[in-house]
């Protein structure tokens, strides 16, 4: 009888050392197996990638553009890239940081743009309803780190993923991560670190956000396939 992996989604984990059982929903599988069905072009599989990694893809490309909108956008182009072509992820690396890097390098073409040069990125907006000001307010802190520190802050103390995780997915050295870490923490206010780990949505996209960009992702991949077939055929 196959035996069930017990996958953690928070952890983003490749091992696919287990075969899943006939019949397991695609969120409970390690990305291994789903990269292999996503290969083959099962939405079901792709889909279950997305909706795993679309908080972090969300919050590095916020980090760099500080613009929810934006940074929507990047994460959408990010992900029709990445999974428009699959055999560019090497399996021998995490597919999350792999994909990661892609965002953020999204994320950094957008914010160099022509017009967008030289201008700041733009802070989150006041707190209102259905944003906790205490969100609002550590949000606005990150946002007037310089920009060279802001990924690995956000990547380390906000998504919680480890300096070797985060020096992959930003294509640095754990060296400069920790560095990078080190002069964040210093331009932040010294209780920062617990407020974070007391608020729940920093940087986080909203639901309606996640869902649009699951949904356009898996849109256009489908007009891709159709466009393909069609020239392709005789």
């Amino acid at each position: 009888m196959l035996e069930t992996q017990v996958f953690n989604p928070d952890r983003g984990d490749n091992d696919a050392r287990h075969p899943a059982a006939p019949g397991a929903q695609p969120e409970t599988l390690p990305d291994l197996l789903l990269i292999e069905r996503a290969r083959a072009a099962d939405e079901r599989a792709i889909e279950a990638l997305l909706r795993r990694y679309c908080r972090r893809l969300f919050r590095v490309a916020c980090s760099v553009l500080m613009d929810e909108e934006r940074a929507e956008a990047a994460v959408l182009e990010a992900c029709c890239a990445g999974f428009s072509d699959l055999s560019r992820y090497d399996l021998s690396g995490k597919f999350a940081a792999w994909l990661t890097r892609l965002a953020f390098s999204q994320a950094r073409a957008l914010r160099r743009a022509p017009g967008r040069q030289g201008q700041p990125p733009a802070l989150p907006p006041a707190a209102s309803a259905d944003v906790p000001s205490a969100r609002t307010e550590l949000e606005q802190l990150i946002g007037r780190l310089p920009e060279a520190f802001r990924a690995v802050y956000v990547l380390r103390m906000v998504e919680g993923i480890s300096g070797i995780e985060t020096a992959a997915c930003l294509g640095l050295h754990a060296t400069t991560v920790r560095t990078r870490l080190f002069r964040a923490h210093r331009r932040l206010p010294a209780d920062m670190a617990q407020r974070l780990a007391a608020t729940a949505g920093v940087l986080e996209p909203s639901a309606a956000c996640s869902e649009r960009i699951v949904r356009r992702t898996l849109e256009r991949l489908a007009q891709g396939s159709m466009l393909t077939i069609s020239a392709s055929a005789p």
